[in-house]
């Protein structure tokens, strides 16, 4: 996907455990300890505010996602900062909007980049306004909070922040679910797991700022202006950071945002490697095949979540619902699938769901695993019924199947509720970025549909020679 439909997926997901591949889906259960937010109460009022403010307010900062003139400028500024000759430029890509593509021939495993640190963003950086900084930091404002407030405090100094030709290059309005409001989310994204996740965020996200809100900003105004600091620039400071922050293993678990390498884009079927290379003390970007000139940098790790739910006609619903409930889970939960397979708590999950009677002894350590709080068996397996939890996951796999391609067909005749024409040059975009989405979503269900079908064939074939 280009740079669009990256950012458009990537603010969905509960706030990251990074990895240092440079994943934009991520795990979906356990949050980095550094980057809590807050809970809003209602979500429905975080959503009620989110339709009243996305349309109408325009940023004083940034630019239209399709701006090379930026990207340009934002090129020209980093190798005058340090940056070394590149063998990849800013260019168009798909849907018309911004990617790195190749300048010359780059092999596999070849590194490239070599972002210095100098011009890593992070909760280290010095701030332009070091008052407002300190104050952030005496009430120990996470890392997440306090990057998103730097972010709009350097954003509002314009010319006057060293950051001003980055945050110049970033997208004004970054087509962030953050951006998005309930009905658009109800009309583009019914097939897709997505949704509900958009609408936690925007919760999150609120909650986040009313925390912030009450505890800093309504008592130094003269440092957060309610002008600056708002609903509005803080949903666009998120949907910045949830697009575009890396986690550094190799720099102690840094977290950051890195100018020039956030312009890569991601794909299900090709592998990377962004981390702090010592040996060169700078962020390189490491890849895993060769790239001809003109083609587009991409990056690994799209997922979907794939909903499992047990059944309520099961004679043992009660007690597999309280061994679930004992670990955090619930009757239906998410798990991700991805083009390489799926996660051990997913197969945990599925192994409860059909289990019978007979092994409620087993009930328990099926949750905890299924919840990734088990540290005994990682080799869960349960033979007589490993059949029957693949056929599960499978049955599973094409009902959401049939969900994407009924939303794909009728998505054609789909109407927009429009009242102008700003309405229906978004309306037509969003609905573009929704269609992208759920064909990406559906590629890597249906990858995971042969895999299961593959593996029931070979074990009833397996059967059939015993």
């Amino acid at each position: 996907m280009a740079e669009a439909s990256r950012t458009f997926h990537a603010t969905l997901l509960s706030l990251p455990t990074f990895s240092p591949r440079f994943h934009f889906k991520l795990s979906y259960s356990h949050s980095h300890p550094s980057l809590h937010l807050k809970r809003a109460r209602s979500v429905q009022r975080s959503i009620s505010e989110t339709k009243t403010m996305s349309l109408n307010t325009t940023l004083p900062w940034g630019c239209d996602i399709d701006s090379l003139e930026n990207a340009e400028a934002l090129q020209n500024w980093l190798s005058d900062s340090g940056l070394p000759p590149q063998k990849v430029g800013i260019n168009k890509v798909e849907m018309g909007k911004r990617g790195l593509v190749a300048l010359k021939k780059i092999n596999r495993g070849e590194k490239i980049l070599f972002v210095p640190p100098s011009l890593l963003i992070s909760s280290d950086s010095d701030w332009s306004s070091p008052v407002a900084g300190h104050v952030l930091k005496q009430q120990n404002v996470a890392d997440l909070p306090l990057l998103a407030t730097y972010l709009i405090s350097e954003a509002n100094l314009q010319k006057s922040s060293r950051w001003s030709n980055y945050i110049s290059s970033l997208p004004r309005e970054p087509y962030s679910l953050l951006h998005w409001t309930r009905s658009e989310l109800d009309r583009y994204l019914k097939a897709s797991q997505i949704r509900l996740r958009a609408i936690e965020r925007i919760a999150d996200i609120t909650g986040t700022f009313d925390d912030l809100r009450r505890r800093i900003f309504s008592k130094h105004p003269h440092l957060f202006p309610k002008e600056v600091f708002n609903l509005v620039t803080f949903r666009w400071s998120f949907g910045i950071l949830l697009s575009r922050l890396v986690y550094l293993y190799s720099m102690d678990g840094k977290v950051a945002l890195v100018p020039w390498a956030d312009m890569l884009n991601h794909s299900c079927e090709v592998e990377t490697y962004l981390n702090y290379d010592k040996s060169s003390q700078a962020v390189v970007f490491t890849t895993d095949r060769a790239y001809q000139p003109g083609e587009q940098g991409t990056n690994l790790n799209d997922s979907v979540e794939l909903p499992l739910s047990l059944k309520i006609s099961d004679k043992c619903y009660k007690q597999k619902l309280k061994a679930l409930m004992k670990h955090g889970l619930s009757a239906s939960q998410c798990y991700p699938i991805q083009i390489s397979g799926w996660p051990l708590e997913l197969m945990a999950y599925a192994y409860l769901t059909v289990s019978p009677p007979s092994m409620s002894k087993q009930f328990e350590e099926m949750a905890a695993m299924a919840s990734n709080e088990s540290i005994i068996r990682k080799d869960l397996r349960y033979p007589e019924i490993e059949e029957k939890a693949v056929q599960f996951i499978l049955d599973s796999c094409e009902s959401s199947i049939s969900k994407y391609s009924k939303f794909l067909k009728e998505s054609g005749s789909m109407d927009l509720d429009i009242t102008s024409q700003e309405q229906q040059n978004r309306g037509v975009f969003l609905k573009q970025l929704a269609v992208d989405l759920c064909t990406s979503e559906q590629k890597i269900l249906y990858r995971a549909q042969y895999k299961l079908k593959r593996r029931l064939r070979d074990m009833r074939s397996g059967e059939l020679r015993a």
